[in-house]
């Protein structure tokens, strides 16, 4: 998981699923393309349909080859976590079936890696993406969260890829030891 990459960062949900294309190069984060699928009112198995196909065409489209999605967690609505979790594995299965590695990220880890804060609002996680991306417009809401998905994933593969090089050229590991009293 070193190099260059092209990311799709995916925040899904039942009514809208936010999705984002992120290039890596050299340490830095580049803006491809982003928006929202909006699914249909009705049956809900239609909906699913909408978002497989619509992944689907975002990753023909523009040729990411890793997928980087948030994980589904049960806050109050157990309800609304099924359906989530639908829509997130029609998302996946979309992806997986057109051979993109997939990464996993918990909500707080995204805000964290995004603001610096695990609880932040989605106000500030809509100003950061505009500020890490050279974006001249707020992305929408759903766009917002699917980019700052892909720049978790992102920071996350910079910093693995220097631990790696690190390893690599024989530096000593950093050793945490207590003192003895």
């Amino acid at each position: 998981m070193s190099g260059d990459a092209r990311v799709l960062g995916v925040d899904p949900g039942s009514r809208i699923t936010g999705w984002g294309v992120v290039d890596f190069v050299r340490g830095r984060a580049r803006h491809v393309a982003s928006g929202c699928v909006a699914t249909p009112a009705g049956e809900f198995p239609a909906r699913l349909l909408r978002i497989h196909q619509a992944i689907g065409e975002v990753v023909d489209t523009h040729g990411p080859s890793e997928l980087a999605i948030e994980r589904v967690f049960v806050h109050r609505n157990v309800d609304s976590a099924l359906k989530l979790g639908q829509a997130r594995g029609v998302a996946l299965v979309a992806a997986a079936s057109r051979g993109l590695e997939v990464f996993e990220y918990m909500p707080n880890e995204i805000k964290q890696a995004v603001t610096g804060r695990g609880h932040a609002g989605k106000e500030q996680i809509q100003h950061m993406v505009r500020v890490l991306l050279a974006l001249t417009v707020s992305p929408a809401v759903d766009e917002a969260d699917a980019l700052a998905v892909a720049l978790c994933h992102g920071h996350r593969r910079e910093t693995g890829a220097r631990l790696a090089a690190g390893a690599s050229t024989g530096a000593a590991p950093l050793v945490l030891r207590r003192r003895r009293r």
